[in-house]
């Protein structure tokens, strides 16, 4: 049996907090849950985090700014933000994904952290390699000037 992989919650939101560890130990997650940035942070740096599932909006500090410290110690790790107030994710921040809360479901939700997970990882060990296709271009060695010239 492999281990289980890590993820890091966290959120201001007792109840959103609660939930989504729930959601996510059912399907077979580790969840390490922190309630503020400083807590958060102080997990992170203990290591053994695949992943980081963050609020974007939160006293005292912001999830852009926790992910960019959290980026600056582990750039390999998947982070994602949440965000109930924002609506479109700022190509200024640090994170790898954002998901809109209440507009995306739970299956979105799951979908999303395991393909970050997956994208860590990298390519299966067992899966058999695929197999290279080689094109074959038939454009002929005409040169311009002479296309140009028959026209």
């Amino acid at each position: 049996m492999r281990p289980k992989k890590t993820i890091l919650c966290i959120d201001d939101n007792e109840q959103a907090l609660s939930v989504r560890q729930f959601m996510l130990e059912t399907r077979g997650y580790r969840v390490v849950s922190a309630s503020n940035p400083e807590q958060a942070l102080e997990l992170f740096m203990q290591g053994g985090v695949d992943l980081v599932l963050s609020d974007l909006v939160m006293p005292r500090m912001d999830g852009n700014e926790l992910i960019r410290r959290m980026k600056e110690m582990s750039p390999e790790v998947p982070m994602v933000i949440l965000s109930g107030s924002v609506k479109e994710f700022e190509r200024a921040n640090r994170a790898d994904a954002f998901l809109p809360k209440g507009a995306c479901t739970a299956a979105e939700i799951l979908d999303r952290v395991r393909m970050l997970i997956a994208r860590k990882r990298g390519p299966r060990r067992n899966a058999s390699p695929r197999p290279v296709i080689q094109r074959e271009d038939n454009f002929s060695a005409t040169p311009l000037t002479s296309v140009a010239a028959a026209s």
